[in-house]
């Protein structure tokens, strides 16, 4: 079983007691949806494989352009009026080879790559994991206003999201008879198969906007955030270049993507001069070097090899250095083939490959108007700046 997980994100609801006339998933958090929030976070995390969206059917087309700029999503589905007709809804648009599925609040902005490594590990292991941290306050059961009971808050703890699950035991979970209580989470259904949920370590940060107060809680905390990271780190500007001659009988690979041409690049791996560049640039900016000294061309396991393996050890390797990508620019330059309509699919794969968002990569094309060894079609050239906060 392997130690990643589909995330099925529950964006199906209303958001009654946040008020206003927008789901509170769509509400404004520090200038962009309080869901594209937490689709990032999950996005970043590289346990996290693809994301799965269930949403009320009349937020197919708004969620659709906010969902674009996140290639990990797998697909949108219309959710319920209840959370567990919204997670049968997702659980159908996940595949056997899905083992391990989490659930995740769509308002649950900044949950973390540690967390969701836990939870992974935990479900992996016991079948079911939940999150939670013991209640911190003295909880009474209340009815019509008057106390009738004082649990041991020794025993109590307040759930969180993502909870994992093998797939096999969610859909055996789920399948659960018409006409009973709503579940409040899915651990509940588990529960009642009789089968134990293990509880790993959540974050006080986790939390779940649910009200107006909430939200403004987790606009200061993005500015407390962004202020310690500004104060503790710095930002550095790499720059790479990289060229290789054309000729026959050798695939055109730029970016990532085959295009049609009568020549390719020539070189030890795929010859990719854009993903070359864009290597060096990356490494530049975070002092690890260049990609000679890490994937030499006298090294008989880089002999062919796509160019979209080395930039994902890239990405790892600037991860393992605690460095964040924050822009790449690149430009191509060839005097034939036209490369523009090619960009769209090249910035996804290495969007995917460096596990950022799309838009933090630009990719621009131009001829040599003729001149030089790019306008007599003698080879392609290429140029990239990155900006990574370190």
């Amino acid at each position: 079983m392997n130690d990643t997980a589909v995330a099925i994100v529950l964006a199906a609801g209303s958001g009654r007691r946040m008020g206003g006339g927008l789901p509170k998933q769509y509400l404004p958090l520090a200038g962009r949806p309080l869901l594209w929030h937490t689709l990032a976070a999950l996005a970043q995390s590289p346990q996290v494989e693809a994301l799965i969206l269930a949403l009320r059917p009349e937020d197919q087309a708004l969620a659709a352009g906010l969902t674009a700029n996140f290639p990990k999503v797998r697909c949108l589905v219309s959710g319920g009026q209840e959370r567990a007709d919204s997670v049968r809804a997702a659980l159908a648009a996940t595949i056997p080879a899905d083992e391990l599925v989490l659930i995740h609040d769509a308002v649950r902005p900044f949950v973390s790559a540690a967390l969701i490594g836990r939870v992974i590990a935990a479900a992996k292991e016991r079948g079911a994991a939940v999150p939670a941290l013991p209640a911190r306050e003295t909880i009474k059961v209340v009815e019509e206003g008057q106390i009738i009971e004082t649990p041991p808050r020794a025993r109590l703890w307040a759930a969180q999201t993502p909870q994992g699950f093998r797939r096999s035991l969610l859909l055996e979970a789920c399948a659960r008879p018409a006409g009973r209580a709503p579940a409040t989470d899915e651990a509940m259904l588990v529960e009642e198969l009789g089968h134990p949920v293990q509880v790993v370590e959540g974050e006080a940060a986790n939390l779940k906007i649910t009200t107006p107060e909430d939200l403004a809680w987790a606009g200061w905390w993005l500015e407390q955030r962004a202020g310690g990271a500004m104060d503790s780190r710095s930002v550095r500007v790499g720059q790479g270049y990289d060229v290789h001659r054309l000729e026959a009988d050798r695939a055109l690979v730029l970016g990532g993507v085959d295009i049609p041409f009568e020549r390719g690049l020539a070189g030890h791996s795929d010859a990719d001069v854009l993903l070359h560049a864009v290597m060096d640039a990356l490494l530049g900016a975070a002092g690890l070097g260049d990609i000679g000294g890490l994937f030499p061309n006298t090294d008989p396991r880089f002999l062919g090899v796509s160019s979209l393996v080395l930039l994902a050890e890239v990405g790892e390797r600037l991860r393992q250095a605690q460095a964040r990508i924050i822009n790449i620019d690149a430009t191509l330059l060839a005097q034939r083939p036209r490369i523009s309509p090619h960009v769209p699919q090249m910035i996804i794969r290495m969007a995917t490959a460096l596990q950022v968002e799309p838009e933090r990569l630009s990719i621009k094309a131009t001829t040599n108007e003729g001149l030089g060894f790019v306008g007599r079609e003698e080879g392609i050239a290429a140029h990239a700046v990155a900006l990574v906060e370190t």
